[in-house]
């Protein structure tokens, strides 16, 4: 038996808001997909598109109107990073391991120059931008862990999946443009500071629960 027929694929768990709408408009993209396009190819698209993104954000710093650039590449991401695996499953030429490792380690490359260029842009600190990252970091540590040990993926985590939080980011991105700066407790803080520290919060109290709800499960599972 080849190492591939011996791996066994998770269970992808998707149950965010807009899991039902984003589950039909890709099957419909995957079904005009030229032939000579193949999940490869999106996954390039959608890694591209992180860098530029991040760059964008790196030259807003100069031109607030690069936020919007940074939006652009945000939408073409979620072309690319949401249709690959949905083009192998729909041809039906998947490849679980090569998919999973590649899709995760660009995800983790992509996700840090992303949060680099924001945190260079002024339009968030750069150490709010790295603890931001961090936080993402250990929640997908989690993730990937929970999937080994249950063989189930899970995609969204409270109703909230990559898509509505690139939606909450575009949204930012344009309150950012209009606004640089709110005003909170008496001071003038950026948009953004405040966005990650309720982000990072949000994190940690899923990471919290998720933990304890997988060790109480694995306890129960693998009584003594």
């Amino acid at each position: 038996m080849t190492d591939q027929a011996k791996f066994q694929d998770s269970k992808r768990i998707q149950e965010s808001f807009l899991a039902p709408i984003e589950k039909v408009a890709l099957l419909k993209l995957a079904s005009w997909m030229p032939h000579w396009v193949n999940p490869d190819h999106l996954t390039s698209i959608g890694f591209l598109s992180m860098i530029l993104s991040g760059l964008s954000y790196y030259l807003a710093r100069h031109e607030p109107a690069y936020l919007f650039l940074a939006s652009f590449f945000i939408v073409i991401n979620w072309f690319g990073d949401s249709l690959d695996g949905t083009l192998a499953r729909y041809r039906k030429k998947l490849r679980p391991r090569y998919g999973y490792y590649i899709d995760h380690m660009i995800d983790a490359l992509g996700t840090f120059t992303l949060t680099l260029g924001i945190g260079l842009s002024g339009y968030m600190d750069l150490t709010v931008a790295f603890l931001l990252l961090i936080a993402y970091y250990l929640l997908s540590i989690q993730s990937y862990l929970a999937t080994a040990v249950f063989r189930e993926f899970r995609i969204s985590f409270w109703k909230l999946s990559p898509t509505e939080v690139r939606l909450l980011l575009i949204a930012g991105n344009a309150y950012a443009f209009f606004r640089p700066e709110v005003a909170l407790l008496g001071r003038g803080l950026r948009p953004f500071d405040v966005g990650a520290v309720i982000a990072m919060a949000g994190m940690a109290a899923i990471l919290l629960y998720t933990t304890i709800q997988n060790t109480v499960r694995l306890y129960r599972e693998e009584r003594l």
